[in-house]
């Protein structure tokens, strides 16, 4: 699995980037994005939005070539 996430938060700076797998994992199994994002204490309302709109585009662009 490819997988380019942010390593901080864009905004304040926050290291966020070693939370995303793990909340990946819970909400594919059916948990609470907001429970989960507390557990993780991400508290920061930038941070839980960086987790929660990131898209993984790397499978998409990966196809292509740059000669």
């Amino acid at each position: 699995m490819r997988v380019i996430v942010p390593v901080r938060c864009f905004t304040c700076g926050k290291v966020i980037g070693d939370k995303y797998y793990e909340f990946k994992v819970r909400v594919e199994k059916g948990e609470d994005p907001e429970k989960v994002l507390d557990d993780l204490g991400v508290e920061r309302y930038c941070c839980r939005r960086t987790l929660l709109s990131h898209v993984e585009l790397i499978d998409q662009s990966i196809s292509y070539k740059v000669y």
